[in-house]
Order: structure tokens, then sequence, then C-alpha cells
């Protein structure tokens, strides 16, 4: 692997490994991706292949501008309309009936899956590459997310080229909101809160389960029982000062822990999210076998965190 400055080499380089049909790792707002011609067969197998991710999990198709994401969408619906004026460039994914000439990207369904990112090294990298870049986290499947080129670096080492544009602002990924139906429909929560969203396009459908089982064909990437994983076993426990640990346990928790070793984050929801993936990587970094975790509150602010440290915790 190498890790290069986003410079006009940089780029350069990049684009001749896109357009030879691999794929490179490059920052977005939320996290890192790892990217490829999301209608390259052989490109997006790569994909699959590094990851080792199960062929039924779909992938995110990132694109420059408004003009391309329409292109590849058989209809546009009102919904969309607004919810991309108000969030594009941005971490918010849509979901729409997949234009007729296209190859499923990931699972085979008749829709795709679309975001801008807000991200000035990947719109350049979207811009002089010309293609459309299918774009899941830049990790093993199940695992951590990764915020920075040297976490790219650790979980994915045989990829050939990673743009390092420092560390992820947001820190967690897009909201993906499916548009097809008459009603918009919350597939993941992410980044963007839902109360911003209803702002714009009104009412949301929430999921009424846990999403569909493992192997059944999804329209979204983040609906896995088991995802976001740290190596070291995470358990959410309500109240982490009240369980006995060792040199063997981490302990991650917000605003104030009273617990010697902890990593403390904040009690602000984005501002936690934001550091959640890095604080993870670091427990696993430092070895321990367990990490507990204080369960978030349970409010919709906290609605995405608690959908990662959930997948998280799953066995």
């Amino acid at each position: 692997m190498t890790i290069v400055r986003p410079d006009a080499d940089g780029f350069r380089r990049a684009v001749e490994v896109l357009r030879a049909e691999s794929v490179v790792a490059f920052p977005t707002e939320t996290v890192y991706g790892l990217g490829a011609d999301a209608f390259s067969e052989k490109a997006v197998g790569e994909i699959y292949r590094l990851k080792n991710r199960p062929s039924w999990n779909p992938l995110i198709v990132h694109v420059a501008n408004v003009e391309a994401a329409r292109e590849l969408a058989e209809s546009w619906p009102r919904s969309a309309n607004e919810l991309a004026a108000q969030f594009w460039p941005g971490p918010l994914t849509l979901v729409l009936p997949r234009a007729r000439h296209l190859s499923g990207v990931g699972a085979s369904n008749d829709t795709i899956a679309i975001r801008i990112p807000d991200h000035e090294v990947a719109l350049r990298l979207l811009e002089e590459s010309g293609l459309a870049l299918a774009a899941p986290s830049a990790n093993r499947s199940e695992g951590i997310s990764p915020t920075t080129a040297e976490h790219v670096l650790r979980s994915l080492p045989d990829v050939p080229l990673v743009l390092d544009g420092g560390p992820a602002s947001w820190g967690i990924e897009s909201t993906v909101i499916d548009v097809t139906g008459d009603d918009p429909r919350l597939l993941r929560p992410g980044a963007i809160p839902l109360r911003e969203l209803r702002d714009i396009a009104g009412p949301i459908i929430l999921p009424e389960d846990d999403g569909p089982s493992d192997g059944a064909v999804r329209p979204s990437p983040g609906m896995s029982r088991r995802h976001y994983a740290p190596r070291a076993r995470l358990v959410l426990v309500d109240d982490v000062r009240e369980e006995a640990r060792d040199e063997s346990v981490g302990v991650l928790t917000y605003e104030t822990a009273g617990v010697e070793g902890a990593e403390v984050l904040s009690g602000d929801p984005r501002e936690y999210a934001a550091d959640l993936y890095a604080a993870l990587h670091r427990l696993d970094d430092a070895g321990v076998t367990t990490i507990l975790v204080q369960q978030p509150p349970g409010t919709e602010d906290w609605l995405a965190v608690r959908d990662r440290l959930g997948r998280a915790a799953a066995k």
C-alpha cells in the first residue's frame, strides 16, 4: 500500500489506478471509502474481495453533482429534489429507482444508493476520474470504519493507494433515506439527525424491526446484524463504574467517567459520533480483550450512535 498526499501527483496516480479497474481509498467527510468504478464488474469485485464483504451487501455510489446522480436514477421524486437541495454535498445517501440501463451495484435489486460527498479530496477525485465511484468504508467487513489513512493501512494493507486527506470530520457514516415509496423511509441512521430531515421532507418512516436477515437482499449497506465491530468484545452496560475490570478491559464513556484510563467522549451526540470510531481503534490498539461502553442516552439525537454500538456488540 502507498499513502499519498492529495496533490497533483497523488490525484494523477489515483485516477490511473481507478481507470485500470482497481481500487483507491480516499477521504470523505464521514469515513474513508474504498472507491472503484461503480459500473466495472472487475473493479467492484475487487472491493468485495479486499473487504471480504458478503455479495448480498450493496454499495453506495458517489457522484460529483446532482446531474450525475439523476442520470443514475430511473425517476427523481420531489422528496429527492428537496433533500438533495438541502443536504448535498453532505452525509446523506438517497435510495432511488435504478436507471434501467445500469447494472446493479452489489446486491441485485432495482434500486441504487447515491450521495455527493462533502469533501474536497473526494469531489476532486470524482471530477478528475470522470467516474461514479462505489465506495463502502475502507476496512475489513464487519470491522470498525476508518477515519484516518492509518486506519485504512492497518485494516486493508493490500489496497494499492490511499489518498490521505487527514481525519474525517463527521466520523460516522451517512444517513440513508429510501425515497422510492410514497413517504421517505429511514434505512440507516447516520450523520444527519432525523429532525433536520423532517424539516425538509416531512414525516419519515422508521424501521419496525432489526432489518433484513443476513443473506437477504437489501437496498442499503449498514443493515447487517453485526457491523462496525472492534476486534475486542464490545459490551454495552448501564454504568461502567459498577463493572469489574482489569488491564484486559477498556472503557468508553461520555462526559465524566470516574474510571481511571477510560476513553471519555463528549456528551454531545454529534461530537461523540465524530470521535467514536477513533476511540474504538485506540482501545483495540491498546490490546484490550473487552471494551465496556456506557449505554448512550435513549433520545432520537443519539439514534445513529446507538445503532452503531448495538451492531458492534452483536454476536
